[in-house]
């Protein structure tokens, strides 16, 4: 399900310990999210795309542009 994880994790040389330290959960947690068998919870996505410099949305395989989005300005009401 989130082979893409996986394939950016082995393009980047990391293991799973490293990625999993990341995101701060077991190589076992982590492991589980690459494999599918355990939802990856959206903070850890949004870290993930911006240490590989995609977007959540090529993470969840619904875009196959790799590229990150445009970063949103805050906007302030005044």
């Amino acid at each position: 399900m989130y082979y893409r994880i996986r394939d950016l994790r082995e393009d980047s040389d990391l293991t799973q310990k490293q990625s999993a330290k990341l995101l701060n959960v077991s190589q076992t947690t982590y492991s589980r999210y690459e494999s599918g068998f355990l939802d990856i919870p959206s903070q850890s996505l949004i870290t993930l795309a911006k240490y590989y410099s995609t977007s959540v949305d090529y993470l969840l395989n619904l875009t196959n542009h790799k590229e990150p989005y445009p970063k949103i300005s805050s906007h302030k009401n005044k």
